[in-house]
């Protein structure tokens, strides 16, 4: 994407960078999620603009693994799972780091913390989703039924960004549509 004024070019993805505060179930689910459809668009031979998914957080798990309940949610559905892992956002301000053209947060506490500068100054939009990784009122633990609503929501969504006519949106068109997707 070229600063704002300038549309996309057809033949460069658009890049997107997910927010959640840990990385481990909200974002990293919308990462695999949209770099599945938008290879599924790709092969279906239509000629749709082409994604690149990133995901990250402020705190990343621990142990760098998503969540298993995101994990076996996105398996479930068909998504690939490999390679996916919990990312500090620090490393996607770096100078050297991937330019995003559009960084969306999905948690309301990582919307309210400060993020690095993103190089190129990216659009930016915040998509409100539930944490699945918190149990229920009255449960212990997570419900395996949260993660496949957050990603049947997330699908959703995303389906409808990629609707959107991209190739001749800019800078500040892409923020507006973001944003109006969460509504």
């Amino acid at each position: 994407m070229q600063q704002s004024g300038t549309t996309v070019p057809v033949h460069e993805p658009i890049r997107v960078l997910f927010l959640c505060s840990r990385n481990s179930a909200r974002s990293i689910m919308a990462e695999a999620l949209l770099n599945h459809l938008a290879r599924s668009a790709e092969g279906s031979g239509q000629r749709m603009v082409r994604f690149l998914a990133h995901s990250a957080g402020r705190s990343p798990a621990e142990d760098h693994q998503p969540h298993p309940m995101a994990l076996r949610a996105l398996q479930d559905a068909g998504v690939a799972t490999e390679g996916l892992h919990s990312k500090n956002w620090d490393c996607f301000g770096l100078s050297n780091a991937p330019r995003m053209d559009l960084v969306i947060t999905l948690c309301d506490q990582a919307v309210r913390e400060p993020c690095p500068a993103w190089p190129g100054q990216p659009a930016t939009a915040h998509w409100s989703f539930p944490d699945p990784t918190l149990p229920a009122p009255g449960q212990n633990e997570p419900e395996p039924q949260a993660f496949r609503q957050i990603l049947f929501a997330l699908q959703k969504r995303l389906e409808l960004f990629m609707a959107l006519p991209l190739n001749r949106l800019d800078k500040l068109m892409l923020e507006t549509e973001a944003k109006r997707l969460a509504a």
